[in-house]
């Protein structure tokens, strides 16, 4: 889901907008706490849980509303179907790693990953929907390229996990893009969450069958965060849609390095994860590229403002 890149004006609709994104970016950036929190529960019992509830948050939220009419006419869009169902698996892949990455001690790849999201959107507008890069642009690419060699050499390390949510979140911004535009947010997620439902409820047996057993009902606080994950999800997707209707892309695109950073936070002073001079100097070199993808942004953006006339 994207906004439309215009200027933004100082109105209460383009406040609105400003708090929504910095409260949903803000939420994404204080996930590692909540998944950590969660743990002795697995990243794919954790994924499970987050899809059960958040459909059943979303089915509760239609049926208040009475806004069930839309989904009379889905089968006669199999490319929406499609599109939509491409686009749950995404988001459960990118899911799963980023919870795997945060209940295993390396919240710092998770982080790393969503710094790199946005050059690899870039990449992936280039490679797949062909389009033309400006200089600054190139040179954000190019750059990253340099921190993803540098972390496989000279840190020793191939950001696998950061590369894998990076792309999968790309991806589902793509096919977004394509698809997205015809359903509300609410209705998406809805439908993402009920395709995937199904498979939650099978990995939800196969833990409870294993010897060690699912840990829902460990303790009213354990299952009460299970619970919570449903609201996790679905609250800043929607407090997102709110942001992308109101302000600029360029807005959105600045707002939502704060998850990252957030993410960061997280790991390094209340995780507790040591991160090695190498990384912080791989953190460095994409960061070098983020600028330049800020500008290039930003000198857009004012390139297309209206020209002010005297008199």
């Amino acid at each position: 889901m994207t906004a439309p890149d215009r200027p933004a004006a100082n109105t209460p609709e383009t406040t609105r907008g400003v708090l929504a994104g910095f409260a949903a970016y803000g939420a994404w950036g204080l996930f590692p706490l909540l998944f950590a929190a969660m743990v002795p529960a697995g990243p794919w019992e954790i994924l499970a849980h987050r899809i059960v509830w958040t459909m059943l948050l979303c089915a509760v939220a239609l049926t208040v509303m009475r806004d069930w009419s839309w989904t009379r006419s889905l089968r006669h869009h199999p490319r929406l179907l499609a599109g939509v169902t491409a686009a749950a698996f995404l988001i459960a892949t990118n899911w799963v790693v980023y919870v795997a990455a945060v209940t295993s001690g390396h919240t710092s790849d998770a982080a790393l990953g969503y710094f790199l999201n946005p050059l690899a959107t870039v990449a992936l507008g280039v490679v797949i929907l062909r389009e033309r890069l400006r200089p600054l642009q190139w040179a954000a690419v190019a750059v990253g390229v340099v921190a993803g060699a540098y972390l496989a050499f000279a840190a020793g390390t191939f950001p696998t996990t950061a590369l894998v949510l990076a792309t999968s979140f790309a991806l589902y911004g793509l096919v977004k893009k394509k698809v997205g535009d015809t359903l509300p947010a609410l209705h998406g997620l809805t439908l993402e969450t009920a395709i995937l439902s199904p498979a939650a409820a099978v990995i939800l047996v196969v833990v409870a069958l294993s010897p060690a057993g699912a840990t829902f009902g460990d303790g009213a606080w354990h299952t009460g965060l299970l619970v919570f994950s449903g609201a996790a999800t679905a609250v800043p997707l929607l407090l997102f849609a709110a942001a992308a209707r109101r302000i600029p892309l360029v807005t959105i695109g600045l707002i939502q390095f704060i998850t990252p950073i957030m993410q960061l936070l997280c790991a390094v002073l209340l995780l507790g994860e040591h991160l090695p001079r190498e990384r912080w100097i791989g953190f460095g070199i994409v960061w070098v590229a983020l600028i330049l993808l800020a500008s290039d942004s930003l000198l857009r953006a004012w390139s297309r403002r209206p020209s002010s006339r005297l008199g």
